[in-house]
């Protein structure tokens, strides 16, 4: 056999066992899905529009769809411009003392336990207000929120030639205005997908929000210091039963969960250009 053959050979092997490890990687991630489609889209075809609507004990989970969406554009307006700052200033300080201790703190919490992430802020809102609250939810989904934004702000700004930069300052822009007006929106569709990534971290929370929004399905969002429900915390509470009927809720809960991070993702994504360096 010349050589010519076994390289070949060699690269349709390389080709084929990265593809096969590949549909290994995803194959849980359609799992999910389809497990979830299958047992929830029944339940909530069969209660119709009544299911995303009606209180829980009318037979829905209109007030943990609502609470899910107040929490997480609460938690993004108080994390996401915190996070954005955070990011840019550690990549435009990266030989500081404090940018190398931004850059440590964020790797650090991005692994950090989000149940703590609840528990302080249980102790520092929850108990002195002595309520759940939705302020006390969206907070600790803040803070879990924050370094994922930051750490893809940064890495999507490294991505930017440093040429770009000097052009900039070429043209006579300040470091503000080239930072804001060249290089962001350059690399907007790292810093989006970093935005996106940590809504849906959040929106899937479930530990921290134990101990901070308390959680409520009678009635629907009443004000930012009242307890609310999520529907990540429904379902927690729902599977804990032994009733057949909680637990085909939490199917269907599950299911309009996945829709909401799918509406959100998808249109988002696709909607982006990549922009050409």
């Amino acid at each position: 056999m010349s050589s010519y053959n076994e390289r070949k050979i060699k690269d349709v092997a390389f080709i084929v066992a990265i593809g096969a490890l590949t549909f290994a990687m995803f194959l849980p991630l359609f799992h999910i899905f389809l497990t979830v489609f299958a047992k929830g889209f029944p339940v909530v075809a069969k209660n119709g529009l009544r299911f995303v609507t009606a209180t829980f004990q009318d037979g829905g989970i209109g007030p943990a769809v609502f609470g899910t969406l107040v929490l997480v554009a609460l938690a993004s307006l108080m994390g996401l411009p915190v996070a954005l700052l955070v990011g840019i200033y550690a990549y435009e300080y990266p030989k500081s003392r404090l940018g190398k201790a931004t850059r440590t703190l964020l790797q650090i919490m991005l692994e950090f336990p989000t149940i703590l992430v609840g528990i302080f802020v249980m102790q520092i809102l929850v108990v002195p207000m002595r309520s759940y609250s939705a302020l006390a939810g969206a907070l600790a989904l803040a803070v879990i929120m924050m370094p994922y934004v930051a750490v893809y702000t940064h890495e999507a700004l490294r991505q930017i030639p440093f040429t770009y930069r000097e052009a900039a300052f070429g043209l006579g822009l300040t470091r503000v205005k080239a930072v804001l007006r060249v290089l962001v929106p350059m690399a907007k569709r790292g810093i989006l997908t970093g935005i996106l990534i940590g809504v849906a971290k959040v929106a899937g929370e479930t530990a921290p929000l134990l101990f901070t929004a308390g959680g409520a399905y009678q009635t629907y969002y009443q004000g930012i210091t009242k307890p609310i429900g999520a529907i990540p915390l429904l379902i927690y509470q729902l599977i804990q039963s032994p009733s057949r009927e909680y637990h085909e809720i939490a199917w269907g809960a599950s299911f309009i969960l996945l829709l909401i991070f799918l509406a959100i993702f998808i249109p988002v994504r696709l909607s982006l250009k990549e922009v050409k360096l």
